[in-house]
């Protein structure tokens, strides 16, 4: 799919605040409120704004372990496997991946009795054979916001995307 800067600068005001109104985004860009509402809404028509949501801090509310699993999975089983992970409690993230595993789960928990739940629950599976369960001990950074303000960079295969750390657009 490719963007014009017009959407990408729009992508990346939401990014920094969901809540931001259409006329607030107009204002910061320089555009009509008609026209930041019309890219708004053709971008969630076509599925690149999915939702607008918050970002949450899952350590002040108690979600003090992050752990990262390997999953090894029996072939042929994958992705009804995966979605039965993904339905767990805690469960960030399931992606498929290539190398030694495949599954990488990336999951949060208030207590090492929850992690033990979820261990257990996991191992249970039918078609899982073995995971390897890596503990986070500090977090560096975790941040999935792929838009953020202000700037644009070009990556290796031309393609643009907004990057906090260059000048404004």
């Amino acid at each position: 799919m490719d963007l014009d800067e017009t959407d990408r600068r729009i992508l990346a005001e939401l990014a920094e605040n969901s809540r931001r109104s259409s006329r607030e985004i107009a204002r910061r860009l320089g555009l009509s409120v008609g026209t930041v509402a019309n890219r708004i809404a053709r971008l969630k028509e076509l599925g690149i704004i999915r939702r607008f949501t918050v970002e949450l801090d899952t350590e002040k509310l108690g979600y003090d372990i992050t752990v990262v699993v390997d999953v090894y999975i029996s072939k042929g089983n994958m992705i009804e496997v995966e979605r039965e992970i993904a339905s767990l409690p805690g469960v960030m993230a399931v992606y498929d991946v290539t190398g030694d595993f495949d599954a990488v789960v990336l999951a949060k928990f208030r207590s090492r009795a929850d992690l033990s739940e979820f261990t257990k629950r996991l191992m249970a599976m039918e078609h899982v054979q073995r995971t390897n369960t890596h503990v986070a001990l500090n977090t560096i950074k975790e941040d999935f916001v792929v838009y953020r303000g202000p700037g644009i960079v070009r990556g290796p295969s031309g393609s643009t995307f907004v990057h906090s750390s260059v000048g404004k657009v």
